[in-house]
């Protein structure tokens, strides 16, 4: 009897551990859904579903850090609240002020004002284009530099009226944040995508480096059709695209594109038609990308290859039928994997 008894537990107990073996098996497994005004869509390898601490960390990066979140942070900071800073907003502050020092001034996220005035912000726009008086009013509570967190983390700002609108970092920073999460979790195979920006990490289900499309900056009215430009082979890398070619707005009879100069308050007209950047974290290309819209390719090109671990594709205008597509630098790591030039259209 007392044989069979501990027979019987040492069947319980193997298949118990089998089943705990079978539980505890890495998966692919993915969340996809809407934020922040664009989608998301994660791939991760787990053992477990981690997409409620994905929503979690959306949730938190946008109490935080959204403008047309009437509750969050910066928005209690934009409305002149005695609020503290929390640990994203204080980073963003901060790797806001590295990136204007190295742009010379052309990435600043309290060109917010300008920015409602041109109807691209959290304040709707008017339908004409704001007067040269209008921006001549609100260019003085510019200045990212004179802004900042005391060491008990309280908020100051230029000006009361200077707003911060942190859309050119807030995603990058983001898709940040819910990588960082993963990796808390166990998770060294991954991709992060939310709204174009891209965190990677290991291999894909396929076992494989990730493959990433990158867009031709094409006009689309729909702004939802994606035409390919290239498809690069890459892993544990940040990527971020910026461009006017998605986000742009009728003035009048004038087409606007999104990028301000925080300098003229003016929408940028240069031959630069998108940037896509790839550095060690997704907020820092995220905030390069932006600033190297407000560049000539030629000013970008010499800020992107100053920064260490940067690497970039900028996509120019000429008046050729092509577009010209450069790496920066010339040797960059994916260049050999660059495989196509898109049409104008």
């Amino acid at each position: 009897m007392r044989s069979t008894f501990l027979h019987l537990l040492s069947a319980l107990l193997c298949s118990s551990t089998v089943l705990l073996c079978a539980c505890s098996k890495a998966e692919y497994r993915q969340a996809a859904g809407a934020a922040w005004g664009t989608t998301y869509n994660i791939t991760y390898k787990a053992t477990a579903d981690l997409n409620d601490s994905i929503i979690y960390m959306i949730n938190k990066v946008d109490n935080s850090l959204s403008p047309f979140e009437k509750g969050s942070i910066v928005s209690r900071v934009n409305a002149n609240e005695p609020v503290k800073a929390d640990k994203m907003l204080a980073d963003v502050i901060r790797l806001s002020q590295r990136v204007w020092a190295i742009s010379d001034g052309a990435f600043d996220p309290t060109v917010a004002p300008i920015v409602n005035l041109w109807g691209f912000g959290y304040h709707e726009g008017a339908e004409v284009s704001p007067s040269v008086e209008e921006i001549d009013s609100v260019l003085g509570y510019i200045g990212i530099m004179d802004c900042g967190v005391t060491a008990d983390s309280l908020v100051y700002k230029k000006s009361p009226k200077t707003e911060f609108n942190f859309s050119g970092i807030a995603k990058g920073y983001g898709v940040d944040a819910i990588a960082s999460m993963l990796r808390r979790n166990g998770c060294n195979d991954y991709m992060v995508e939310i709204g174009g920006e891209i965190a990677l990490s290991g291999l894909n289900p396929n076992g494989d480096n990730w493959h990433i499309q990158i867009d031709a900056p094409i006009v689309d009215e729909s702004r939802f059709m994606h035409h390919r430009l290239t498809v690069l082979d890459l892993t544990d890398r940040c990527i971020a695209t910026s461009g006017n070619y998605r986000n742009f707005r009728v003035v009048g009879d004038s087409l606007v594109g999104h990028i301000i100069h925080p300098a003229t308050g003016m929408p940028l007209r240069t031959t630069t038609l998108s940037v896509t950047v790839l550095a060690p974290s997704t907020a820092l290309a995220d905030a390069l990308a932006t600033a190297s819209m407000a560049m000539t390719p030629d000013d970008a090109a010499k800020m992107l290859v100053s920064v260490p671990l940067v690497e970039a594709i900028i996509v120019s205008s000429s008046s050729e039928s092509e577009y010209v597509v450069s790496t920066i630098p010339p040797n960059a790591s994916f260049s050999g994997k660059v495989s196509g030039e898109a049409k104008k259209r």
